[in-house]
């Protein structure tokens, strides 16, 4: 499994989650809820980004990231 990537610009209020190579990006697509899908060449989605993010009115709260671990079976 390839390592997930979270930015997020303050500047310009986006959150991108990259779950594949960036480098791989081929299209984008906009969707109406303001999100951005990327794909690579194959048409897999290997990242989003979520236009107008604001993660909260307190910033020393931050941006919390849960992370769920499960074992294949």
């Amino acid at each position: 499994m390839e390592k997930i990537k979270v930015i997020h610009d303050a500047v310009g209020h986006t959150l991108t989650v990259w779950l594949g190579d960036p480098a791989k990006e081929h299209v984008c697509e906009e969707t109406a809820e303001e999100l951005v899908i990327m794909k690579d060449a194959s048409g897999r989605v290997i990242g989003f980004e979520l236009l107008h993010y604001h993660p909260s009115e307190a910033p020393e709260l931050g941006l919390a990231v849960e992370t769920v671990i499960r074992s294949e079976a």
